[in-house]
């Protein structure tokens, strides 16, 4: 059951409930089913059919491809106010989902069924701006994605990711994995490894067991526009 203080809540969280009638917002409250997952918990596989569209309220969860030499990459991420834009052109489309879905935080989210999700597109237009919105935001980060992968060097992209979670983060010293690093990034832990080892020899960082500090920010971001040594 939500209550009144959560209707609130979540009319602040997502634009398209705030400016739709009251009684399509009567029908998504009476219609939206409450859940919660775990971190690292996996939400959907390659392969599988979607039975429902969440909308993620709190948390995030990584959405991510695997190739055929069993490297990751990640394509992006659904975080508070978003839902995963490949679930809902599954349920639009009754295909079957094209990638992987990890819970990375905690997740509330409120569980759309698919009849309704459809029905929405053509009844109510702040819910049919709300997911063609998406869809178009996320088509831009996935082309973003391709975009480096094929034509910027793996130490910039490496250098570009680090430098946005220290900026996320507000830190230095960020959290995170060699491995971590690969999978994000579509490489192994090896080829990251020696990266980070050529970029720590320079005195730009230092890469410790489960964490990279970034010493020297500014000569990061200026090797961005250095051409290949």
């Amino acid at each position: 059951m939500i209550t009144d203080r959560e209707h609130q809540r979540l009319l602040a969280q997502f634009g398209f409930l705030a400016a739709s009638p009251p009684d399509f917002q009567a029908e998504f409250f009476s219609r939206a089913q409450r859940v919660q997952v775990h971190a690292g918990q996996p939400i959907c596989r390659a392969g599988t059919q979607c039975t429902h569209l969440p909308l993620v309220v709190e948390g995030r969860a990584r959405v991510y491809q695997i190739g055929e030499n069993g490297r990751e990459i990640t394509l992006y991420r659904v975080k508070a106010g978003e839902c995963c834009v490949l679930t809902a052109s599954c349920l639009l489309s009754a295909r079957p989902f094209p990638a992987f879905v990890v819970c990375e935080e905690p997740i509330e989210a409120l569980v759309i069924q698919p009849g309704d999700a459809r029905r929405w597109l053509g009844s109510c237009e702040p819910w049919r701006q709300y997911l063609f919105g998406l869809i178009m935001h996320r088509l831009i980060e996935v082309f973003g994605v391709l975009d480096a992968v094929l034509f910027q060097r793996l130490d910039q992209r490496l250098i570009a990711y680090l430098l946005a979670q220290a900026e996320r983060l507000g830190a230095s010293a960020i959290p995170i994995t060699h491995q971590t690093l690969a999978s994000e990034l579509g490489s192994s832990r090896e080829v990251i490894s020696r990266l980070l080892k050529g970029l720590e020899d320079r005195g730009l960082l230092k890469a410790r067991r489960g964490q990279v500090e970034l010493v020297d920010p500014h000569r990061l971001r200026d090797r961005l526009q250095d051409p290949p040594d």
